[in-house]
């Protein structure tokens, strides 16, 4: 009896006792007699806990308990020896079928891709006389790997196809010199003592079909049309009904490229990569992230993705990705890396994705920076924004992570290049020195107030001990940013924004209470009944930049801003920070806030000057020296306490702008040094309070308040 005869017998009397019935326990299919839906079976059959292939002269399966001796349902699979009908079927049944290859006794197994994802372990019976007992051999069970059983003449090899290919790299060499055409598949010998796998599975795949439509997207000038990019994407869930393989490549007019992928099977879906070197060269299929990082653009649609258009009854789970070049710009005439205006469309609305989808540009050449935005293809022309989109820069490259399916660019803001670079540094090294220094008195100031709380504090005082403390507490999360920055954390860099972004904000209200205080002071002769005023001052000035803070860190404003001094793509040329994102927030909340907090305290110290000089009439002339050096100290104490200095920001254009940034930031950097001079100055003034005198002593505290607290040098006058 030869070695195919007791597997034909088994499969004859099967076919003969039930033919086509349901109830049988099994499918049959053979040379002949087969089907496409017989062979799609394949992959349920394979997906049993054993898969029993056998090595025959036909091709055929079973599926069923009791067969054999076996108790469990197992899949028996019946391979044809250097069998070629598969080879009349799509990708996806030759990729479900093992193949077997005789080439001078020596066998080898031919596996493909999906049986490796699905982890599948296929005992492999060969040699004479295999009949239905040699499956009542020890399973080897979890230590199934690359194992031999013998009986007798007929051999059982057990093999882990995760285990023994997962890990073989591409060989494209030795696959050329097996077969000329050999690709999509993973070669085992059978024969072989030791573990063995030859990767012959292409990672770049080109789509199996070829799809042509007659669109027109652009107008005469070239320049796609977005309004029609758009319908062509809305439109893309009929074209995948009408694809027989499992990826099309679709061409649309010049400058319109895209790839479909569809899955049949819901339940195994993966993630899918597209990726392309140029605008002009077509787009691929990749098999796997390592071969994805050779590419210069790359995209990474997660599993994820896939799962949410199947809950909203997707009946054929498909990712359509297109590329537009040239496509028409929008209102403000926005610059998109190049000139590559991305889509993706799964044929049901998917955002709020938590496995985000990657966009990456790598080995770019461009002039400005670099910012990830998004598009829902409504309107006659694009409407980029930011929201949903993360833009992360590295050495390597721009990432972009998004959370929806839309269209994606990468718009790019022009280089500020009055700045050169020289100024670039020079400024940096002016202000991590200055802020340095800043927190150095700040630090003096808060240390003697604690030490000096025997003295009652005016309210003056206690207006600036709040100043000082959000003064010194903006420069430190100004000097740590950049460092946090880089760390790459999208998390703790939203919270290193918001926290620095609510200081900036909290510092410029308390300059606004210095004027408030200033200016009631004036108008009350120092004598404020307000019930609590302090208590009140505290909670505006510490609770309303708290609030803006909280609703911006909510709706995803802050995030990894880059500064870029070079007119180059080099990330060593770019300083990282957390700052806001979006522009326009920044110019409201910041410009504009702060243009209010510097109308009210540049009135306040054009009454103050005017007071002083009042003041320094009544008191008399003293020398001239004495004079100028004293109204100097005057007005800078006025200014810095008042946060004039940062209004230098304004002038920052134009002409003026690399003057006005010196001078902000020099100035700026001595704003610590003025206000612990101020401290130091009116602390002197009060004598230590007793409890006798406290009465006293705070209504002499209000009623020198004026003096004391809008002349730092006061005493210096007289």
């Amino acid at each position: 009896m030869t070695r195919l005869s007791w597997t034909a017998l088994v499969l004859l009397m099967s076919i003969l006792q039930v033919p086509g019935s349901s109830n049988s326990g099994h499918d049959c299919s053979r040379n002949g007699n087969s089907n496409k839906n017989n062979f799609m079976d394949i992959r349920n059959c394979f997906k049993q806990k054993k898969s029993f292939v056998v090595v025959d002269s036909f091709y055929g399966n079973i599926s069923a308990t009791n067969y054999w001796g076996q108790t469990k349902v197992n899949c028996i699979v019946f391979v044809e020896t250097n069998g070629i009908e598969l080879e009349n079927y799509t990708r996806t049944i030759q990729d479900t079928w093992p193949k077997i290859k005789n080439n001078s006794n020596i066998l080898k197994l031919h596996i493909s891709k999906w049986h490796i994802d699905q982890r599948v372990h296929m005992y492999v019976l060969y040699g004479t006389f295999c009949s239905g007992t040699q499956l009542n051999f020890t399973d080897p069970g979890e230590n199934c790997s690359f194992n031999t059983t013998d009986t007798g003449s007929c051999h059982i090899r057990c093999i882990d196809t995760n285990t023994v290919c997962k890990k073989s790299a591409y060989d494209k060499e030795k696959c050329s010199t097996m077969a000329p055409n050999l690709q999509n598949e993973y070669i085992i010998d059978i024969n072989s003592t030791t573990t063995n796998c030859i990767n012959c599975n292409d990672p770049v795949k080109k789509p199996e079909e070829k799809k042509v439509l007659n669109t027109t997207l652009s107008e005469k000038g070239g320049e796609i049309i977005a309004a029609n990019a758009a319908k062509l994407m809305n439109d893309i869930s009929n074209l995948a009904a009408n694809i027989n393989g499992s990826s099309a490549e679709i061409s649309v007019g010049e400058g319109v490229k895209g790839v479909l992928v569809k899955e049949t099977h819901k339940d195994e879906v993966a993630e899918v990569l597209f990726a392309y070197q140029s605008p002009n060269d077509s787009i691929n299929i990749i098999d796997n992230t390592e071969t994805l990082k050779t590419f210069s653009r790359a995209v990474t649609l997660p599993k994820e993705a896939f799962d949410k258009a199947i809950a909203q009854n997707v009946s054929i789970p498909f990712a359509a990705f297109f590329r537009f070049i040239n496509m028409a710009k929008d209102e403000k005439n926005s610059t998109v890396l190049g000139n590559e205006v991305l889509a993706i469309e799964m044929g049901a609305a998917v955002a709020n994705l938590t496995d985000k989808i990657n966009i990456v540009f790598t080995n770019m050449t461009y002039r400005g920076i670099p910012s990830c935005h998004s598009w829902n293809g409504q309107g006659s022309q694009p409407n980029w924004t930011s929201d949903g989109c993360v833009t992360n820069i590295t050495k390597h490259g721009i990432t972009c992570q998004c959370s929806h399916l839309t269209f994606f660019a990468i718009l790019m803001t022009p280089l500020n290049e009055t700045i050169s670079d020289s100024d670039f540094k020079n400024l940096t090294i002016i202000t991590q020195v200055g802020c340095g220094l800043s927190m150095f008195f700040l630090a003096i100031v808060l240390f003697m107030h604690f030490l000096s709380r025997r003295i009652k504090a005016t309210n003056a005082t206690k207006i600036l001990i709040n100043l000082v403390c959000a003064l010194f507490l903006l420069n430190l999360t100004f000097l740590v940013n950049n460092y946090v920055a880089n760390l790459n954390n999208s998390v703790g860099c939203k919270i290193m924004a918001a926290l620095m972004h609510y200081f900036m904000l909290a510092t410029f209200t308390w300059f606004a209470a210095q004027a408030f205080h200033l200016c009631l002071s004036l108008y009350t002769g120092g004598k404020i009944a307000i019930h609590r005023y302090i208590l009140k001052i505290a909670i505006t000035s510490w609770i309303l930049p708290s609030v803006i803070g909280i609703v911006l860190l909510c709706i995803g404003k802050y995030g990894e801003q880059v500064i870029s001094y070079q007119n180059t793509g080099n990330a060593a040329d770019r300083v990282m920070m957390c700052w806001i994102t979006d522009n326009s927030v920044h110019l409201i909340i910041n410009i504009g806030y702060y243009a209010l907090v510097f109308l009210f305290t540049f009135t306040t110290f054009i009454i103050m000057m005017s007071w002083l000089c009042c003041l320094r009439n009544v008191k008399g002339a003293k020398a001239k020296g004495e004079q100028s050096s004293i109204n100097i100290l005057s007005v800078m104490g006025l200014c810095f306490m008042l946060g004039i200095t940062w209004g230098f920001a304004f002038f920052a254009y134009g002409v003026f702008q690399v003057p006005a940034l010196y001078l902000f930031t020099i100035l700026n950097s001595f704003q610590g040094f003025f206000l612990f001079v101020y401290y130091y100055k009116t602390s002197r003034m009060l004598p230590p309070a007793s409890d006798e005198k406290s009465s006293s002593v705070s209504n002499i505290s209000d009623k020198t308040s004026l003096s004391s607290f809008t002349n730092p040098y006061s005493n210096w006058l007289s």
